[in-house]
């Protein structure tokens, strides 16, 4: 009866009686999940990714509660007490940090990455105390923004600091990234030495206490860089939460009026001596050019008399011909002469000649 109740229905042992994963099994497999993730090609919103994200942070948060219940480390003990093989878990906080901010979800970005802050957080007051490696701890959350600085819609209210205070922040700043940054490309070449004599199955007590502590060492660094990360995001979250709030509450912005047209000229002058660079605008409508027209009798046909012009231009042609008649019938000497002077030209010169529109 007891092996009966000992056998589940598929014929393999109850829970029971499996051992419990050991610690050193968990924060490996915690930290290979987070390596796999961090070089996937795969989008970290696809579900695989997910599932695995989740899966590797219940890995590290249960080797974290059984690393808290053995009392592994002491604010009491120096760094050289710690023995080797508990090293690596001083990683813990960490890895669950950069776990972390694998997520995804736009509704809980900002939970998300304070969430990873305070793993940072941890893990670096934790090698600040055993002295690790020197470094400035990043403030926390509470002290980046007081309650009387925090922003009531979105925009922070907090005083500027003077332009020299700003210069010299600012240097200590860019010295303290390019140190970090100098620091990590040493680490990551004497890790690749150190990961070889690993590998090989070779390594002593030193070598593999050299290891682990480089490791711990570059975490640092990814920790702080991340951490600026985190504190330039939850002010931009916080601003556009501020925003999304504030923004039902503002009131329409009045309908402005249509401004009415104008012209950019140089000099007004130029503008009356050029005109404005485009055809003039119409002096007279439509009727008063008609009726302009209509008064000079200028219009064709269309119901108005238009034979007056024409009939006083027929009157003075007859008047000079019959002008001309009479001169050479009262025998007028200077009209005789001009007469016979042009038709000697008729007769001498074709028709046409000396038109030189004609071209003749």
């Amino acid at each position: 009866m007891a092996e009966c109740e000992n056998i589940n229905d598929g014929g393999q042992p109850s829970n029971s009686d499996a051992e419990p994963p050991k610690l050193s099994d968990m924060l490996d497999r915690g930290w290979k999940i987070f390596e796999e993730v961090d070089s996937t090609n795969e989008a970290l919103g696809s579900n695989s990714v997910q599932v695995r994200v989740k899966r590797g942070m219940n890995l590290l948060e249960e080797a974290s509660a059984m690393v808290a219940q053995l009392d592994l480390f002491s604010r009491n003990e120096e760094l050289e007490e710690i023995a080797t093989a508990d090293l690596r878990y001083l990683l813990l906080p960490a890895l669950l940090g950069a776990l972390s901010m694998k997520q995804t979800g736009r509704d809980r970005r900002l939970e998300i990455v304070q969430t990873a802050r305070v793993y940072f957080m941890d893990f670096l007051r934790r090698c600040k105390e055993y002295n690790v490696s020197r470094f400035q701890l990043p403030k926390s959350s509470d002290e980046n923004t007081s309650p009387d600085e925090a922003p009531a819609n979105g925009y922070s209210t907090a005083k500027p600091a003077s332009s020299s205070s700003d210069l010299v922040s600012m240097a200590a700043q860019r010295q303290a990234k390019i140190e970090r940054y100098r620091q990590k490309k040493e680490m990551e070449a004497r890790l690749a030495d150190v990961r070889k004599a690993m590998d090989s199955g070779q390594a002593d007590d030193e070598v593999r206490r050299d290891f682990y502590l480089l490791n711990v060492r570059r975490w640092i660094t990814l920790c702080l860089e991340d951490i600026e990360s985190i504190d330039q995001e939850v002010e931009i979250l916080k601003r556009m939460d501020g925003l999304k709030q504030g923004g039902a509450k503002q009131p329409a912005q009045p309908v402005r009026p249509p401004m009415k047209p104008f012209i950019l000229t140089k000099d007004a002058v130029q503008a009356r001596v050029f005109g404005a660079g485009y055809p003039s605008l119409p002096t007279m409508t439509v009727d008063d050019w008609y009726e302009q027209h209509r008064k000079h009798g200028r219009l064709p046909d269309q119901g108005i008399p238009g034979k007056v012009v024409v009939e006083e231009d027929a009157d003075a042609k007859e008047m000079e011909e019959e002008k001309k008649e009479e001169n050479i019938e009262n025998d007028d000497e200077e009209s005789l002469l001009k007469a016979r002077g042009w038709d000697d030209w008729k007769d001498t010169h074709r028709r046409g000649y000396g038109n030189r529109q004609n071209m003749g």
